[in-house]
């Protein structure tokens, strides 16, 4: 039986076109911290450092032993797992350590963290002295800072000489995954290579959560006041991605889910001022 009842609105892809006013890059290149990697300014977005890859499995886990942290579906005690037999549940006892329950594996140290709400990302961000991408940063860095127009930010084409560029789903969603890119589900963080700023799994693998509301049409920034059905924009899509189904891997590609919510497929990456 669940013990609560929660709405799922992960479910599909949306596109956004966020206007980014861009520039030419900075010159002037600023050594990041470890682990992170300079984004350049553009006309509208200073620049700022930004994790190389998502958080990794790892790398919460020091945040949750160093603070005692408990993430929100523990909290809950069950969470957003998909299955091909049985499409998205709530899944008793899944959460960042067991991403698909109590009773399957346990989630790999190099791979992105899962079931990780927007608070619990906040959260870790605070601790480690960041804070999370807004979606024009993560577009940006999409991007590599550049104007660039293609669907991808390595080009046009998912496939490239016979080898997919992302972690993504290949076959019919939800019915069929193929797995021709190796993985039914996330990947360790930069199986698929690096962009052009050094960046991972800027698409597929797991979505991102941005710091951005989903504002109303009609509603002005300003004016809007977030409330319990509010939701925040992911960018960057995940390994159930799929064509005729979701195109959150492409670069203008977003989705959106309330705060608390916790998915199998969802994580995040931390950026930081310069």
């Amino acid at each position: 039986m669940m013990k609560k009842s929660k709405t799922y609105s992960l479910l599909t892809s949306y596109f956004i076109y966020v206007t980014i006013i861009m520039g030419c890059s900075s010159p002037e290149y600023i050594q990041p911290p470890e682990g992170m990697q300079y984004i350049p300014k553009g006309k509208s977005i200073p620049a700022f450092f930004m994790d190389t890859s998502p958080v990794t499995v790892a790398q919460f886990r020091a945040f949750v032993e160093a603070t005692e942290y408990v993430t929100e579906a523990e909290k809950f005690g069950n969470s957003g797992v998909f299955t091909i037999e049985q499409n998205w549940f709530l899944e008793e006892g899944a959460d960042w350590q067991y991403p698909q329950g109590a009773n399957a594996e346990k989630a790999n140290d190099d791979h992105p963290v899962t079931q990780v709400s927007y608070n619990d990302a906040l959260a870790y961000a605070n601790w480690a002295g960041k804070r999370l991408p807004s979606q024009a940063e993560w577009q940006h860095a999409a991007k590599d800072a550049d104007d660039i127009n293609t669907i991808y930010n390595w080009g046009d084409q998912l496939v490239v000489e016979g080898k997919y560029m992302a972690n993504t789903w290949q076959g019919s969603f939800p019915f069929v995954n193929l797995n021709k890119d190796g993985f039914a589900l996330t990947s360790p963080v930069g199986a698929f290579g690096k962009t052009k700023l050094g960046l991972t799994d800027m698409a597929g693998n797991v979505w991102e959560w941005t710091s951005d509301w989903l504002i109303p049409y009609g509603v002005k920034p300003e004016n809007f006041v977030p409330n319990q059905t509010s939701q925040k924009i992911l960018r960057g899509g995940s390994f159930l991605c799929e064509p005729s189904f979701c195109h959150g891997y492409q670069i203008t590609g977003t989705s959106e889910s309330t705060p608390e919510t916790s998915l199998m497929h969802t994580g995040f990456r931390c950026v930081k001022d310069i």
